[in-house]
């Protein structure tokens, strides 16, 4: 009986770790946040880098706010070198949103400040766009680890 678990199991094991694998990001050196509760703040990944991976938790008796970290990666050498960065229109605290970075740029970074008036932040997202880019619908070739936001 054992050994057929096993051999039920064993598979979906390996499709799971396969799919969620353990892609150890890089959060900047250390396991610290970019922000204290309820105090703003600004990251931006290094020249070249794009937002790859976030983490954050959040606190209910912080102010129903969250600490945030980011992992940046090296783009592929296929997309060339960043041409110009920019940042996007503010996303304002309390209002509902959706984001992406315009002319097909990659996220590269991200600013906030929290106002606890509304108990939430606003936000703008740090843009990059590279010499050599998709027209539309970009996608980072399947040999490259992670997806960043576009």
């Amino acid at each position: 009986m054992d050994l057929v678990l096993l051999c039920v199991f064993l598979p979906l094991v390996t499709v799971a770790w396969g799919q969620y694998g353990d892609y150890n990001y890089d959060y900047g050196g250390n396991d610290g946040w970019v922000n204290v509760y309820r105090q703003g703040f600004n990251f931006q990944c290094p020249h070249g880098q794009v937002i790859v991976a976030i983490r954050s938790t959040f606190s209910k008796k912080e102010g129903s706010d969250r600490l945030w970290n980011y992992a940046c990666m090296a783009t592929p050498q296929s997309l060339g070198e960043p041409t110009e960065c920019w940042w996007e229109e503010i996303n304002r605290a309390g209002m509902q949103w959706y984001q992406t970075c315009s002319n097909n740029g990659l996220v590269a970074g991200f600013q906030s400040q929290y106002f606890p008036s509304v108990l939430d932040r606003e936000w703008q997202f740090y843009c990059c766009r590279y010499s050599r880019r998709c027209q539309y619908s970009c996608r980072f070739p399947s040999d490259w680890v992670g997806e960043p936001f576009i």
